[in-house]
């Protein structure tokens, strides 16, 4: 899916000793060759004990994953950590599983996203002034100028999120929260708080695209105004 994953919940396998239920399921085709993942959520109050990675290694070398993630709420137990070395299973918290796949997530989804929704808007955000400006009202240059104050940060800003950015070299996906690498100042402040404070990457996305194209459409107001 986003990942570049084929995905499946809750998908029955066929193995040896019958069908078998996988919470989820999924592959991937890397050059020709095909690459499965199966995963166990354990949504439990307690640690995850031993027996379930057991039965779980079973599982994942019955139908042939290549790897399979134990996903744990509140983590396991230490024989359940003894269960699992030299295999090909990796027991992990949600949050260390989503990183795991960060970056393929960011650079198949995130990046192209923020490109396709918010291209528009970091066109306005350029210091070059739209050919139409010159037709508009003074009153008008007025209210695009004020726009262009309110928005050019945020814009500016989004293309560091942007597949222009690692054009030519992979830099480090850029670090949330915003707010722990702006400097304080006035131009900071035209940035919601929502999106500053955010430190999660998907509701980050979200927020900054539904931000985005609301000014968008604010500039497009004019565009189709003035633009012949």
């Amino acid at each position: 899916m986003e990942s570049g994953f084929e995905v499946e919940v809750e998908k029955s396998v066929a193995s040896s000793r019958g069908i078998i239920e996988i919470d989820v399921y999924a592959k991937e085709v890397v050059k020709g060759r095909k690459y499965s993942i199966a995963c166990e959520c354990k949504h439990w109050k307690s640690k995850i004990p031993q027996s379930v990675i057991h039965g779980f290694r079973t599982v994942v070398t019955e139908i042939g994953a290549n790897v399979g993630y134990v996903v744990s709420l509140n983590g396991f137990q230490s024989g359940a950590y003894t269960a699992s070395d030299l295999t090909n299973l990796e027991l992990v918290t949600w949050e260390q599983f989503q990183n795991i796949f960060l970056e393929s997530w960011y650079e198949g989804y995130f990046s192209p996203e923020v490109a396709h929704k918010l291209d528009a808007l970091m066109t306005y955000s350029e210091p070059f002034l739209p050919k139409w400006f010159s037709s508009m009202s003074d009153s008008d240059k007025d209210a695009y100028i004020s726009l262009k104050n309110k928005y050019d940060v945020f814009g500016m800003l989004m293309q560091s999120f942007g597949p222009w950015s690692r054009l030519f070299q992979k830099e480090k996906i850029p670090s949330l929260p915003l707010i722990n690498r702006l400097t304080p100042d006035p131009e900071r402040d035209t940035i919601p708080s929502i999106i500053l404070q955010e430190k999660y990457y998907r509701e980050f996305l979200e927020e900054a695209i539904r931000y985005g194209e609301a000014a968008i459409a604010e500039f497009h107001q004019f565009r189709d105004k003035y633009k012949t």
